[in-house]
């Protein structure tokens, strides 16, 4: 890992270098994606059965080959095993809980001259969730895509999951059981977004999407935003842990391998006020490598853009934690509310030393679909809000109308506009 001090003369250089990450789209990737969009747009159900007997490996000779039904999703559920299924339960039950609180709610007034104003909240009609099935399964994924889509009260949500040589992972099926998903369709990839922006003879069209992905999936994303909705360009996943030197170090260092057991460039941050301190955490880092089973992916995570970080204070560690606005951000110190209270920027924020940044992925309840690549500067969790939409409430009182009329007149004739200003004077006494 890379040994930055917030005293160097450097150290912001060095930071800055650290969060460099190539986002630059790869033309090759963008023109692949462009040409599998088209053709999934034209040709629909026929486009993507060739897709993913091409990528997936797959063997299907029609389109039903690919559906699964409430009937499958059921049987998924019943095969696993009986603490694998209360577990499901109890992540959808609590993740459930949290977005209930999120739900926005219609509300009205009436000013004084009679005039109603408001904002009525209406769910969306349908929505895609795309799920990895590469390197991992994702039930958690799942959980936390249709869960908030659920409590805002949209009545389809169609599931999207790659099955590698046919492979369906049961846990997340069951998961999809468990999360209420209406329909699942064994897809992925470019083709499985195209399908869900444009639809097709048997995929029905969305009206949002959302889910991580690869960089193919990533790019399909960004290609049918506007057509549809889309949670996030999601990056690779991050972690920046704060510590006062309380915590015992195995925990710091498996809360750092954590997020880097992902994939080999994502990224996990130490900052620290103790140089003891982080000797120790490397120490049991070195220590605690040997039983990892993703060692290799751990190491190449660490080396390419993981960091140790001494700063001067942990007023000088938030100030950090802000610049960089992560999309984990563990408080591993005393006193974590208070210390929470300067944190600015970050997707989610882990309170204390008992609260590792994995029981947020599976089942503390608030969502696991971050920002990441510093965009928690301006953007949030996903959230039953991102499942709902506000319309403007306007009814304008015949009282109303004459003083408003009036003004409107007057701004429309501002911008030559005289239809505009004739319709608001039609109505004036």
């Amino acid at each position: 890992m890379k040994k930055l001090n917030t005293q160097s003369p450097d150290f912001q250089t060095g930071l800055k270098a650290l969060l460099a990450f190539e986002t630059a789209q790869n033309p090759e990737t963008e023109r692949i994606v462009a040409d599998i969009c088209a053709d999934v747009q034209k040709r629909g159900d026929a486009a993507l059965i060739e897709y993913t007997n091409k990528f997936d490996r797959a063997n299907a000779q029609s389109i039903d080959d690919l559906i699964l039904t409430q009937a499958d999703l059921k049987a998924a559920f019943e095969r696993i095993p009986n603490d694998v299924q209360t577990a499901l339960r109890i992540a959808a039950r609590r993740v459930e809980s949290y977005h209930q609180r999120q739900k926005m709610e219609s509300w009205s007034y009436t000013d004084e001259d009679g005039t109603l104003l408001g904002q009525q909240i209406t769910p969306l009609d349908r929505v895609g969730i795309y799920v990895p099935g590469g390197k991992a399964a994702y039930p958690s994924s799942v959980i936390m895509n249709a869960m908030p889509a659920h409590v805002a009260g949209v009545k389809e949500i169609i599931m999207v999951v790659p099955t590698p040589k046919g492979e369906r992972n049961d846990i997340v099926l069951a998961a999809a059981y468990v999360a209420g998903v209406t329909k699942v369709f064994t897809v992925g990839g470019a083709q499985a977004i195209a399908a869900l922006a444009y639809g097709t003879e048997t995929i029905p069209q969305v009206d949002k999407i959302t889910g991580p992905g690869n960089a193919f999936v990533a790019a399909a994303k960004r290609r049918v935003f506007g057509v549809v909705g889309i949670d996030m360009v999601a990056g690779p996943s991050e972690i920046l842990v704060i510590a006062d030197g309380t915590t015992p170090a195995d925990w710091v260092a498996m809360d750092l391998f954590s997020q880097t057991e992902h994939d080999e460039i994502a990224q996990a941050i130490l900052i620290g006020t103790s140089q003891a301190y982080l000797d120790e955490v490397e120490a049991a880092m070195d220590r605690l490598i040997e039983t990892m089973p993703r060692r290799d992916i751990i190491e190449a995570s660490l080396g390419n853009r993981g960091a140790m970080i001494l700063a001067k204070d942990l007023d000088e560690a938030c100030e950090i934690a802000n610049y960089i606005s992560p999309e984990h951000l563990e408080l591993s110190v005393e006193n974590p509310q208070e210390w929470a209270k300067k944190i600015r920027h970050a997707g989610a924020i882990f309170m204390g030393r008992y609260t590792s940044e994995s029981l947020g992925d599976y089942c503390a309840g608030p969502n696991h679909v971050l920002p990441t690549s510093r965009t928690a500067r301006f953007s949030s969790p996903l959230g039953t809000y991102d499942f709902q939409k506000r319309s403007s409430l306007i009814q304008v009182s015949e009282q109303g109308a004459q003083k408003l009329g009036e003004t409107a007149s007057v701004l429309a004739h501002g911008e030559s506009l005289t239809a505009h200003a004739r319709a608001a004077e039609f109505r004036m006494k």
